[in-house]
């Protein structure tokens, strides 16, 4: 081999070496440093798409599973309105159980028909009801709920109609006790009726956005569990290559620093 002062080959391979060292140690300390494998698109360009897209997923799954709590509190807040209804409509057929008792004077059944009045009044205010400016009530309302990610899925909330089912016996159809106490009393039961229908008609959609939503979480967990193993570095075996190339850091760096010597042995051919 010749003995050259120019051209250190020795040096120009170490050299070449540790900078692909040094490149490798970085990439290392970067995923260990942000816990992602894909720090740069280069390093998975395939892996990299598939994950932005199921991250996407991801989140959409989370705006849906807010959507479907959102929907479920309103059922929830228009059940409670729907209870107090029939507690409502329970009480105007009592009071006109209580009007017809022979006992009772004049001034008492007035009295009476003081409470009637200020309940009908009662059932009115119900029905105009609102969960974040939503209308509880509304005759033939619907409102769509997605309970998928990708948006194919959808629910409707049935927005109920209180004031047609208690009109006649607690807002404009009677005027007073003395009109319900004849046929106006089945007016009354119809309507304790058409809230059970409207409750049980809320439970039933309550009950589907439970089962969507626990569907939801079960898909959000599935997602992200891909995601991981595509995205997310595996920290033992990074671990593990992060020594590797400290060790060849080092090594590198003293080879350079060795074949960077070894060309001073010209001199002593030249003495």
């Amino acid at each position: 081999m010749s003995v050259v002062i120019n051209t250190n080959t020795a040096a120009t391979t170490a050299a070449a070496n540790l900078a692909k060292t040094n490149s490798l140690l970085q990439k290392s300390l970067g995923r260990l440093s942000s816990g992602s494998r894909l720090v740069n698109a280069a390093d998975d360009a395939a892996g990299l798409g598939v994950s932005m897209k199921l991250s996407a997923a991801i989140r959409r799954t989370s705006a849906a599973t807010n959507s479907v709590a959102n929907a479920v509190s309103l059922l929830q807040v228009q059940d409670g309105a729907l209870k107090i209804a029939g507690d409502v409509l329970d009480r105007i057929s009592e009071l006109a159980g209580l009007y017809q008792d022979v006992t009772k004077s004049t001034a008492d059944k007035a009295n009476y028909d003081l409470e009637f009045t200020a309940l009908k009044a009662q059932l009115t205010s119900l029905n105009s009801e609102k969960f974040n400016g939503i209308s509880l009530f509304n005759a033939g309302g619907l409102l769509t709920v997605i309970i998928s990610e990708d948006g194919s899925q959808s629910q409707t909330v049935t927005q109920s109609d209180l004031l047609s089912a208690t009109v006649a016996a607690g807002s404009t159809g009677v005027a007073s006790l003395t009109t319900l106490t004849g046929s106006g009393t089945t007016l009354v039961t119809s309507a304790i009726e058409a809230i059970a229908g409207m409750r049980a008609q809320n439970g039933a959609e309550a009950s589907r956005l439970g089962f969507s939503a626990d569907l939801l979480s079960v898909n959000k967990t599935n997602l992200e569990a891909a995601n991981s193993r595509i995205a997310d570095v595996d920290v033992a075996q990074e671990s593990t290559q992060l020594a590797k190339y400290n060790i060849l850091q080092q090594a590198g760096t003293a080879m350079l620093a060795q074949a960077n010597v070894s060309t001073q042995s010209v001199l002593r051919l030249l003495q």
